[in-house]
């Protein structure tokens, strides 16, 4: 099947910066539909996604996987229309020729909240395999934020000045996703 008349080679993109100088994510990108290429700091393709909204993805990516997310690069459509993102996805990884580890194996990595309960110490697990439900959501709850702590110290430390909100229900099991 030939590729889309629209559909421009991954090489051909100009790569900006995921966080710009000012401390913010790439705000041409809000309310944007189309695919986007995630690069790390050696400009390793590290993922390749699609949305109906590029920017608030593009959060989503960087507090999930904060190491991986340096450079990007975007292609915009019209209307969504998921063939066509499709099309372009499937293109970009042809030509990269290797599937990014964000896509597989990795992919639950960039796509799915944050596990915060896989870095309980062994303490914090006796206690949570002990404790009543009010016990273990506290746990759950305290481990979470931990995580978000370190997530968001590091993300100031590259320079990040945008205002992260995570979903405080989710914290309660262990997981951290934007809210």
């Amino acid at each position: 099947m030939p590729p889309s008349p629209s559909l421009s080679p991954l090489t051909n993109l100009e790569a900006i910066p995921y966080i710009t100088p000012e401390g913010q994510l790439p705000e041409q990108l809000q309310g944007q539909v189309g695919v986007y290429a995630i690069f790390d700091q050696d400009n390793v393709l590290q993922f390749i996604g699609y949305s109906r909204d590029i920017y608030l993805s593009l959060q989503q990516h960087l507090v999930r996987q904060p190491q991986n997310c340096y450079w990007l690069k975007a292609q915009t459509i019209e209307r969504p229309n998921r063939t066509i993102l499709e099309e372009i996805r499937e293109a970009w990884i042809r030509e990269n020729g290797v599937t990014p580890p964000g896509n597989e194996p990795d992919q639950t990595g960039w796509t799915q909240p944050i596990d915060a309960k896989i870095t309980m110490t062994p303490e914090e697990q006796a206690a949570y395999a002990r404790g009543d439900e009010i016990t273990q959501m506290k746990l759950l709850k305290q481990v979470a934020r931990r995580v978000e702590e370190k997530i968001l110290a590091d993300l100031r430390d590259r320079g990040l000045q945008l205002q992260i909100r995570f979903n405080p229900k989710l914290k309660e099991m262990g997981l951290l996703d934007l809210k």
